[in-house]
């Protein structure tokens, strides 16, 4: 079976055809670096590190390229906040954020252009626009023309006001249309800025890929990949300022967009408090990336994913079992099943694929060569590439092992605590229905107060005891002890 690709532009599942079947190109977009990345920036990180390691398989050479901005207002306010160099601010984060991915267990890509080493070539684009009659200079910004091209709007679907709407267009006084955008600005003597034709200023957010893209890989592309949220307007507008810089040629053949995440079934939010950063959960839950992984890849990837820390924890349970059965087995040379291949060419299909992953460990109870076979297509997958885990869960499962034959000897209520040589794990008496249910309306009430600490509190409360909560949009749809 060959890859199949739902293309965003075109609203439908389509064969991919290469540009070169030799050498595929694919771009991503990345971080604007001032702060920490939440969990939802993670998304597209290992989605599209999935998809690399798919074409990868299926072709000869593939080139990966994701870009990082480093000159953004975001992060000159950040740097006059702080007080601190941009510079500084930049490097700083840029390095956190390819440690945090690192910890998902996506591989860095191929080429990690940043926006400052791209000034002459966005100046360049700009002029080229300007005499093309895509661009105009008033009150020393460069704005696009909007109107100078046809089917503006292709690739978001809508209509131009309700974009204008949508996007909260500012309508400056140097705009021609409201829907005009800026390629070039003007800075201020306390903002970083370049020469330039149109005076000392710096880019517009949107024209540094397709500098970025043009400057490394040529007018056209194979794949263009980020998050739903980017569709308008800045790939809308990348596709419109390439498409005339370059004669009409597209900027990328394939578009491709992950869906949202929500948090435990709201959408993240600082003012919720359940802002949650890739960096702040590794601390919390540590040597678990690939944990973290796999809870974002359990949904397919054009739909809304719900992030919660009981999807770690189920995460956990289920990478245990699958240590378990692989531990000591070498997977060297284990051709990996074309079913599990077949579910991720089928627009990376990761329930399918995980649904073989289960097959899998199912068949490995018993059979060795499932076990192989299961190691290679988890570690295909981003999984079981932790040296030394399967250690540290044996040791564990067997304190869990005791204290659930301890439980049979409990007969009053209170807390027993047991220790092991690895981790102190508590156990409570197993609840009784009316008692977990008291306890899911104490949580929803905590986090309709935004006390998300007792929430969080609750439902470790329950894990503890195996007691798994399902949340979803509505809250917790219903639970289960296992």
């Amino acid at each position: 079976m060959s890859l199949r690709i739902y293309n965003t532009l075109t609203k439908g599942k389509e064969d991919f055809q290469p540009i070169n079947p030799d050498h595929v190109t694919i771009y991503v977009c990345g971080p604007t670096v001032y702060n920490y990345a939440h969990v939802g920036n993670a998304r597209p990180v290992v989605v599209f590190d999935l998809l690399v390691r798919l074409l990868r398989h299926d072709y000869k050479k593939v080139t990966y390229a994701r870009n990082i901005t480093d000159i953004d207002d975001k992060i000159i306010e950040a740097a006059q906040d702080s007080g601190e160099a941009i510079s500084n601010i930049t490097r700083k984060y840029a390095d956190i954020y390819s440690a945090d991915m690192a910890a998902l267990n996506a591989g860095p890509p191929d080429l990690t252009p940043k926006a400052t080493d791209y000034i002459d070539q966005m100046i360049t684009m700009t002029a080229a626009l300007i005499e093309k009659g895509h661009a105009y200079e008033q009150d020393g910004h460069v704005l696009f023309s909007v109107p100078s091209i046809e089917n503006y709007g292709e690739l978001s679907g809508r209509k131009q006001e309700d974009m204008i709407a949508g996007a909260r267009v500012d309508v400056a006084s140097y705009k021609k249309d409201a829907a005009d955008f800026i390629l070039w600005k003007p800075s201020t003597n306390d903002q970083p800025g370049w020469d330039s034709p149109w005076g000392r200023g710096r880019p517009g957010w949107h024209l540094e890929c397709s500098c970025m893209i043009e400057d490394n890989f040529g007018k056209t592309i194979d794949i263009h990949g980020g998050g739903l949220d980017l569709i308008f307007p800045h790939h809308e507008n990348e596709i419109a300022q390439s498409r005339c810089a370059h004669e009409g040629a597209p900027l990328a053949n394939y578009w491709m967009h992950n869906g949202y995440l929500t948090v435990e079934g709201e959408k993240m939010s600082k003012s919720l408090g359940n802002f949650v950063t890739v960096h702040d959960l590794l601390e919390e839950f540590p040597g678990k990336g690939e944990d973290i992984r796999l809870c974002l890849l359990t949904a397919h990837y054009r739909q809304p994913v719900d992030f919660s820390r009981d999807g770690i924890h189920q995460a956990t349970k289920q990478l245990n079992h699958w240590y378990r059965l692989t531990d000591g087995v070498d997977s060297e040379g284990v051709e990996i099943p074309e079913s599990f291949l077949n579910a991720l060419r089928n627009d990376l299909d990761t329930p399918k694929a995980l649904s073989v992953l289960n097959v899998l460990a199912k068949k490995a109870e018993k059979d060795n060569t499932a076990k192989r076979q299961l190691k290679a297509a988890a570690n295909f997958f981003g999984v079981l590439e932790q040296r030394g885990r399967f250690d540290l869960n044996i040791k564990t499962t067997t304190a869990r092992l005791k204290l659930k034959a301890h439980k049979a000897r409990v007969t009053t209520l209170g807390t027993v605590v047991e220790k092991d040589s690895v981790n102190p794990i508590s156990y409570t008496k197993s609840y009784d229905s009316e008692s977990v249910e008291k306890l899911i309306e104490e949580r929803a009430e905590a986090k309709k107060n935004k006390d998300f600490k007792r929430a969080d509190e609750i439902r470790s409360q329950l894990l503890e005891n195996d007691i798994f909560l399902l949340d979803g949009a509505d809250g917790t749809t219903k639970w289960e002890q296992r």
